[in-house]
């Protein structure tokens, strides 16, 4: 059994008023909007479940011409009218848009199985049902969502081969490397997933029993939650989905604290299929947000430029442009790449020379921020979480900064932690954060992950390797960065034994590094 201390319901309640109060405006807003031409219907899912949901057609249809349809699943915890703005652009530019309530949320049946098989299988039911009820075209069908309905859109075009494009925004291709990378628990986000789930919907035994022994860091059950994780990731799919040929756009954020940028951007290196990959600035869902109300919108521009290409034809461009968009989080303008691994096209190493000892079980003061809103700030005011280099307490923290720079550091894409590290207790928890330091010492955090251990032998070193979540940074001028590593963040549990200390040592066969991917001048 592992060991974790964090109050989870004290840290779901901020979180999930905050998902509530988003929710009702996204939800209920586009639903003044609502067109004559919108028809709220039920379906009939998978096992005989009713869904709600509603279609909208292009003015006009009389049934003597068929239309691409859209498809669009409702994110986590949200009413089937998140989408009616969208819907009605959707249909005005010659869509059949069906938007449906996921199972187990608001008036839909059915329980909540987190896109196990039965939201497979609803998906191909509400493409059933379109295709006999609607002038939908079966020959150009696409899926689209947010969040939730993102990760069931994949996971239907892996199963479903009348599927012909796929827009996910910010989604999962991998859930357990979204809330369980570093094999670290990140709590805040599963505690707003359970949260939302509880008070939108009625969760599955199955459900509330993965929900309990994932906070109760439940060894004895981790294989068996790895496992119901992967049946639920459409990286598990991905030679399905490549088979198919299905065209898909991938769109997230850099600060995404559910479904971190990380796991998108490696899926979409696995993928064979016409994709395109797009981060900008923000948290979970935050770059789609304006869209929902029908307002100018990047994300959802190039989602409709999407579908018009590849279920409509129309050359628009879009399939020959660089296929990975970057926006900078604190620069303006998109940046375009040939693939992934362009983005950090060289790398700069700061060595974490010296031997520097820690105590754990308590917050240094570096974190990571709070779920959804630390990066919501940044998005909208280039302010993520803070700390004060030289302030921070070095019996909790370990430190090391890089040589003030006398050019712009373009930081791109995935930082690398290598360390060597000994720790007095067989298990435990670091988290490991980047900052942009200006002259005053102020730190900007640049990114951060969490990395956890079991069954090491105390006293006897070990190495480490950590993967930083993915970000796009301009470090200026005359700023320098910092490796800052200790051991509580709010954003994680933490499994660190009372009195645990950690050595990070750089011996020199093995030197210690964090390796910074940067863009070329």
């Amino acid at each position: 059994m592992g060991h974790g201390r964090t109050p989870v319901r004290t840290s779901a309640a901020g979180a999930v008023c905050a998902a509530l109060i988003a929710g009702g405006v996204v939800g209920l807003a586009p639903a003044a909007q609502a067109a004559p031409s919108v028809r709220f219907v039920d379906i009939t899912g998978d096992g005989g479940t009713v869904l709600k949901a509603n279609v909208v057609t292009p003015e006009g249809a009389d049934g003597t011409h068929a239309y691409p349809l859209i498809v669009l699943p409702t994110s986590w915890g949200l009413p089937q009218a998140e989408y009616l703005a969208q819907a009605q652009k959707l249909a005005d530019s010659g869509y059949v848009v069906l938007t449906y309530n996921v199972r187990g949320f608001w008036q839909s049946g059915g329980e909540i199985e987190v896109a196990g098989p039965p939201d497979i299988a609803d998906a191909s039911k509400v493409i059933d049902w379109a295709l006999d009820h609607t002038p939908a075209d079966p020959r150009h069908i696409g899926m689209a969502g947010v969040s939730y309905g993102a990760g069931i859109s994949l996971l239907a075009a892996a199963h479903d081969k009348r599927i012909k494009a796929v827009a996910a925004l910010s989604g999962w291709a991998d859930l357990i490397s979204s809330i369980y990378s570093g094999r670290t628990q990140h709590v805040q986000a599963g505690a707003l997933l359970d949260g939302v789930g509880v008070v939108t919907g009625h969760e599955s035994p199955e459900v509330r029993e993965i929900f309990d022994n994932f906070y109760a860091s439940n060894l004895s059950k981790e294989q068996e939650m790895i496992d119901w994780g992967r049946k639920r990731s459409v990286a598990t799919y991905v030679d399905q989905l490549n088979s198919n040929g299905t065209a898909v756009m991938l769109a997230n954020a850099w600060g995404d604290t559910i479904f971190p940028a990380n796991q998108y951007a490696d899926f979409y290196e696995k993928l064979t299929v016409p994709k395109r990959l797009e981060m900008r600035p923000g948290d979970h869902a935050t770059a789609e947000l304006t869209g929902l109300f029908g307002l100018p919108n990047d994300v959802w521009t190039d989602t409709g430029r999407w579908f018009d290409h590849y279920l409509k034809g129309v050359g628009n461009g879009i399939d020959s442009e660089q296929p990975v968009q970057l926006k900078s989080r604190s620069a303006a303008g998109y940046e375009g790449y040939p693939d992934w691994k362009s983005i950090g096209a060289t790398r700069r190493k700061i060595d974490l020379a010296g031997s520097n000892t820690i105590h754990a079980n308590v917050d240094s003061g570096a974190d990571g921020g709070i779920v959804f809103l630390s990066s919501l700030l940044d998005q909208v005011a280039q302010l993520p979480p803070m700390a004060s280099i030289p302030l921070l307490p070095r019996r909790w923290a370990a430190v090391w900064q890089s040589e003030r720079y006398g050019t712009p550091q373009r930081v791109r894409g995935t930082a690398k932690l290598h360390t060597t590290l000994t720790p007095t207790k067989e298990s435990g928890t670091l988290i490991a954060y980047l900052y942009d330091v200006g002259p005053l010492g102020f730190g900007k955090l640049v990114t951060n992950a969490p990395y956890t251990w079991y069954g090491r032998t105390p006293g006897e070193p070990f190495g480490v390797d950590l993967d930083l979540f993915s970000t796009a940074y301009d470090v200026p001028a005359g700023h320098r960065l910092a490796l800052v590593v200790d051991t509580v963040d709010p954003l994680y549990i933490e499994h660190n034994p009372s009195g645990a200390q950690l050595t990070f040592s750089s011996p020199s066969d093995d030197p210690s590094y964090v390796s910074v991917p940067l863009r070329e001048q």
